[in-house]
C-alpha cells in the first residue's frame, strides 16, 4: 500500500486534465487513459478496508451513530450493524450489513416503553416521586437493553458469524456493556461513541479525576461555580451514584461471567475500552479533567445545510422582516395536555415571527394564524436558515448543538433526563432562557421569546459559541472516522492506557505511601523522644551525684 501511494503521489504531480476527462499532460508527455481508470482514481482513498462491527443503541443514540456509519463505508470499510429485530430506527441501508437477532417483545411494545418516558410531564409532582417514576422508567428500558444482551449472546449462530468474520473492531455505544463482553470473549479492541453514563461510570471506568467541587453531577442542573449548599448537594449525588450503577448494571456482571467463565465488574469490561468518543465540546460542556484516550466530538450531529423543501421554503419567505421560529420538543413526546398547549399558542401568537411547530397532538382552538402545525421539519436547515430569530427546544443534546452550529438564541423548555442540566449550560452562557414547562404561562413565553430576540445579548453569546465551535483544525465527523482508522491500523491504543487501571484503590490513592511515612515520624518521634529521655536521666543523675559527694566531703 505505501508504495502504491508514492507511485500514485508521484504520478499525479503535474497532472492536468482536459476538457475531455481522457488526455493527461504531463511535463513529459501525452498519456491516454480510459475513463474507468480516472474514475478509479478519483474515489481511491489511502485507508485500507478493515471490518467493524457495530453495536449501537436505539433512538436518538442511534440517529447521531449513523452518520459514523456512513463515513466509514465510504472510505472503504466493511460495516456490520448487530441489532434486534424489533427496533424502532434502526434499518437495513446500503451503508452497512444488518444482521438481526430475535428479542421476546415487538416494535409496538418498545415505541410504547420509549413514550412513556415521556409520561407526566406535564404533571405537578413533588421531587422525590418525579424521580422514583422517572427511575421506574429508566430501569423499565435498561431492562429491555438487559434482554437485547442476554438474546444476543446466547444466540450461537450470531455469535458464529461474528467469530467467522474475524473482525478488527468493535464500535458500540456503552450504555449498554453487551458489546463489550463480545469484545473480551473475541479480544477485539473497542471504541465506544457516547454522550456520558448517567451515573458517573465512565470517569469510574477511564480512572479520570471526578472532582465533587466544581464537575456537575447529572441531574443537578448545577454550573461548574456553585455555593456551599450547591456543592454539598453535587458531593451527596457524586457519594451515592454507585447505588444507581449498581441497581442498573449489577445484572450484566453475572452475565458476563456466564459468558466469558470470569469475573469482571462493569468497571473493569468499561475500562478495556482503546478510546472513549465522546460528544462534548467545551464551548457549550464545562470545563473537567479528561484522559488521553478521551476525545471529543461534540457537534458531530450538525450536518451541511440542505435546500428547504417547497412547503417550508414558502413559509419561511412568507414570514418577512420578521422571520421564523422553530419549536421542537423531539420525538418523545406527541401530545401535551390541551390546557397546556392553549397556553404554548396563546403565548406564540404574541409574537410577530412565523412559528414552525413541530406537533403531532390534537391542535389547541385558540392556535394564532402566525403559528403553523407540522408533524416533521427538517430542524437543521431551518436553523441555518437566516431568517431564523430562535429556537424553542426541550433541551436534548442534539437539538442544542444545532442551534450553538447555526448561532440561535434558544428558548429551553427541559422535559427530563439530562435536558435540565443541557439547559442549565446553555442559559449559564448567557445563549438562552429557560422556562419551567410545568409552572411556565403564556406571558412567560411571550417575555422569553421577546428576549432572545430582540435583546442583542442572546444573539451575541450564541454567535460567540458558534465562532468558537466552528473553529476547529478538523471536523468532528473527521475526527471519529480518524480514530475508528487508528484503532483498527494499531489493534488497539494501550500506549493511551493510564497506568492506575493496574493500581488497587489503596495503591491509587498513596494510602500506603502515607502510612509508611507516618510510621516513619512516628518512629523518628519516638525514637527522639527516647534519647531526650535518656540524655536528661543521664545528666539529672550525674548532677545528684556530684551534688551528695559534696555535701558529704563539708560535713
Amino acid at each position: 500500500m505505501l508504495c502504491t501511494m508514492r507511485f500514485l503521489k508521484g504520478f499525479i504531480i503535474g497532472i492536468k486534465v482536459r476538457a475531455t476527462g481522457k488526455e493527461i499532460f504531463t511535463g513529459q508527455g501525452i498519456f491516454h487513459l480510459p475513463a474507468w481508470l480516472l474514475l478509479i482514481f478519483s474515489l481511491w482513498t489511502p485507508s485500507d478496508g478493515g471490518k467493524v462491527l457495530v453495536i449501537p443503541m436505539d433512538g436518538s443514540h442511534w440517529l447521531s451513530i449513523h452518520p459514523v456509519l456512513e463515513h466509514l463505508q465510504q472510505r472503504g470499510h466493511q460495516i456490520v450493524v448487530i441489532a434486534p429485530d424489533a427496533n424502532l430506527w434502526m434499518k437495513p441501508s446500503d451503508h452497512y450489513t444488518m444482521k438481526t437477532f430475535a428479542v421476546p417483545y415487538t416494535t409496538e411494545y418498545l415505541k410504547a416503553e420509549f413514550q412513556k418516558l415521556g409520561h407526566k410531564i406535564f404533571a405537578q409532582q413533588s421531587f422525590l416521586s418525579k424521580m422514583t417514576e422517572t427511575f421506574a422508567r429508566i430501569r423499565n428500558i435498561t431492562t429491555l437493553f438487559f434482554s437485547n444482551c442476554k438474546q444476543l449472546l446466547n444466540n450461537q449462530e450470531m455469535i458464529t458469524y461474528i467469530k467467522e468474520n474475524r473482525f478488527d473492531v468493535i464500535f458500540m455505544d456503552p450504555v449498554s456493556p453487551c458489546g463489550q463482553i463480545l469484545a473480551e470473549y473475541l479480544s477485539l479492541p473497542s471504541i465506544y461513541y457516547l454522550r456520558g453514563i448517567p451515573c458517573g461510570l465512565d470517569s469510574v471506568a477511564t480512572q479520570c479525576p471526578n472532582p465533587h467541587s466544581y464537575v456537575p453531577k447529572f441531574f443537578t442542573a448545577h454550573t461548574d461555580h456553585m455555593t456551599f449548599n450547591q456543592r454539598v448537594k453535587n458531593f451527596l449525588v457524586g457519594s451515592f451514584e454507585f447505588i444507581i450503577c449498581y441497581l442498573l448494571y449489577s445484572p450484566y456482571e453475572l452475565l458476563s461471567k456466564e459468558f466469558l467463565h470470569r469475573d469482571m465488574t462493569v468497571p473493569e469490561l468499561y475500562s478495556q475500552a482503546s478510546v472513549w468518543l465522546l460528544r462534548y465540546d467545551f464551548v457549550f460542556e464545562y470545563p473537567r479533567p479528561v484522559m488521553p484516550n478521551m476525545v471529543f466530538i461534540g457537534g458531530i450531529n450538525c450536518g451541511k445545510k440542505s435546500p428547504l423543501a417547497q412547503e417550508f421554503e414558502a413559509i419561511v419567505n412568507n414570514s418577512g422582516e420578521h422571520g421564523i421560529v422553530v419549536f421542537s420538543l423531539g420525538s418523545m413526546v406527541s401530545e401535551i395536555p390541551m390546557k397546556k398547549a392553549m397556553e404554548i399558542a396563546e403565548g406564540l401568537g404574541t409574537i410577530p415571527q412565523t412559528v414552525l411547530w413541530r406537533y403531532t397532538g390534537e391542535v389547541p382552538p385558540n392556535l394564532a394564524k402566525n403559528t403553523k402545525l407540522v408533524k416533521w421539519l427538517p430542524q437543521n436547515d431551518l436553523l441555518a436558515h437566516p431568517k431564523t430569530r430562535a429556537f424553542i427546544t426541550h433541551a436534548g443534546s442534539h437539538g442544542i448543538y444545532e442551534g450553538i452550529c447555526n448561532a440561535v438564541p434558544m428558548v429551553l423548555m427541559p422535559l427530563f433526563g439530562d435536558q435540565m442540566d443541557n439547559a442549565k449550560r446553555v442559559e449559564s452562557r448567557g445563549a438562552g432562557v429557560i422556562l419551567n414547562i410545568i409552572e411556565m404561562t403564556a406571558k412567560d413565553i411571550s417575555n422569553a421569546l421577546q428576549a432572545v430576540i430582540y435583546d442583542k445579548k442572546y444573539k451575541e453569546n450564541i454567535q460567540r459559541l458558534s465562532e468558537l465551535h466552528l473553529d476547529r483544525p478538523i471536523h468532528p465527523l473527521d475526527l471519529a472516522v480518524h480514530w475508528v482508522e487508528f484503532v483498527m491500523k494499531h489493534k488497539g491504543a494501550a500506549h493511551l492506557r493510564p497506568a492506575a487501571h493496574d493500581l488497587n484503590w489503596v495503591q491509587y490513592h498513596s494510602i500506603d505511601v502515607i502510612a509508611f511515612l507516618l510510621a516513619v515520624v512516628l518512629l523518628a518521634l519516638i525514637i527522639s523522644l527516647k534519647c531526650c529521655l535518656f540524655c536528661c536521666r543521664k545528666c539529672c543523675g550525674k548532677g545528684g551525684r556530684v551534688s551528695k559527694k559534696s555535701k558529704s566531703k563539708s560535713q
